[in-house]
């Protein structure tokens, strides 16, 4: 076996026309988007948001009412400057959950959650 890659993900939202603005708001580009999903790219990362409420299989609908959305979910994204980026999302109204710091791994990181909590780790090699 020889994986290759990780191009993207599948989460739950509750407010599909919210998290779809918070993303696009954040520079994410919108491939496709209804009523019930939402898809939006970053370089070549797909991340896929569907409509909890709407959702009709039965072996997904427990999954999709859990109320501990991003609970243990980080997504990474690599910036070129991290304070530059903060203060740019806070130009743009986005309240950040911390503010930059420096990490024993040998990053500079802050987290900003969307709509549904799931936290957005905005990273920089140090």
């Amino acid at each position: 076996m020889k994986l290759k890659s990780v191009s993207g993900m599948t989460i739950y939202v509750n407010d599909l026309p919210k998290t779809a603005k918070f993303y696009q708001d954040l520079g994410f580009t919108k491939v496709s988007a209804d009523e019930k999903f939402a898809r939006f790219r970053l370089k070549r990362f797909i991340i896929d948001f569907v409509a909890a409420s709407k959702e009709e299989k039965e072996e997904f609908k427990e999954e999709a009412s859990s109320q501990n959305k991003g609970a243990g979910v980080y997504f990474t994204i690599s910036v070129d400057n991290v304070d530059e980026t903060y203060e740019e999302l806070i130009k743009k109204r986005f309240k950040p959950s911390t503010k930059p710091r420096d990490w024993p791994w040998g990053s500079r990181e802050f987290v900003l959650r969307d709509p549904d909590r799931y936290k957005l780790v905005f990273s920089q090699k140090l």
